[in-house]
């Protein structure tokens, strides 16, 4: 029965069993809705089984549809990882690249310059500090940072960077509060913490250590947390290298405490296959090169 199934059938029918929307899974396939009917039609015609209960209201996948979408689905992924690698191996990347990460300026930067690279990719770029976990799915690479474990998300996570990162705080404030020396007296100072991303509160020191702290200052960004630090508004957790100017020139003052905060830490998180997509693997590569050369430079 195989040789006369089209293989395109099956994307179709997979598509659309996904997406429960012929018109849906027509716009991810880029073609017209019509042509997506027709292969799922003619794959139920050949089959002699219905697949999708249609009606003018919803779509419902049926028992054996249920079945073939399970049963196709790792082939189908398989067969594209097979095409990704040869593709990589003879010169070339091409196809769809789905990803999520923050909108930062050096990030920007190295993701223009691989798709300059490889001219044939068709990029999809969604900026997301702190993407949910329905947001993730249809995308191919997610990259967020965070510090201390990650929660469990059934992606494979890889660390592209990690940067030391201290309490810092400027003159001004220690004009009106006292240095701490312990956490505990850290945490009855003015914090400046973040809204949503990396955990928000509690946080966290090495050894697994976590701290609450007081924070009328809660933003998602590190340039806006540095600048409300200089200012005077708290006690700020930073990257070392994101202040050491400002450390050395007596703009912001390091906190010596006997626990130190959790790295800041870059992940890059992919789908939970065996492999990665060669694209993928590609970019991440692009991203790790860029980032320790960077990495190298600042610290000469």
């Amino acid at each position: 029965m195989v040789e006369n199934i089209e293989f395109q059938w099956l994307i179709s029918f997979q598509h659309v069993y996904e997406q429960l929307s012929f018109k849906k899974a027509a716009e991810k396939l880029q073609l017209p809705s019509s042509n997506v009917s027709r292969h799922v039609a003619l794959l139920e015609q050949q089959m002699n089984l219905r697949l999708l209960e249609r009606t003018t209201r919803k779509m419902t996948p049926t028992v054996a549809g249920k079945q073939l979408y399970e049963r196709i689905t790792p082939l189908t992924v398989a067969m594209n990882d097979v095409v990704e690698e040869i593709s990589v191996q003879g010169g070339s990347l091409d196809g769809h690249l789905k990803v999520i990460m923050p909108d930062i300026p050096i990030f920007a930067e190295i993701i223009a310059d691989f798709c300059l690279a490889h001219p044939k990719i068709r990029l999809s770029c969604d900026t997301q500090l702190n993407p949910t976990q329905g947001m993730l799915e249809g995308f191919d690479l997610v990259l967020r940072f965070s510090r201390g474990p990650l929660e469990d998300s059934g992606w494979v996570a890889k660390e592209i960077m990690r940067w030391p990162s201290c309490i810092v705080v400027s003159p001004k404030c220690l004009d009106r509060h006292a240095m701490p020396s312990t956490l505990e007296e850290l945490s009855k100072s003015p914090c400046i913490t973040s809204l949503s991303v990396l955990q928000g509160m509690p946080w966290r020191f090495k050894h697994g250590q976590t701290l609450q702290v007081h924070a009328n200052y809660r933003v998602n960004s590190g340039h806006v947390a540095k600048a409300a630090a200089l200012k005077g508004l708290g006690f700020a957790i930073l990257p070392l290298h994101a202040c050491q100017a400002e450390i050395n020139d007596g703009a912001l003052v390091q906190v010596k405490l006997p626990e130190q905060p959790e790295d800041l830490v870059l992940h890059a998180l992919y789908s939970g296959r065996k492999y990665p997509l060669a694209k993928v693997k590609a970019l991440l590569k692009y991203f790790y090169c860029y980032l320790a050369q960077l990495n190298h430079t600042a610290d000469m």
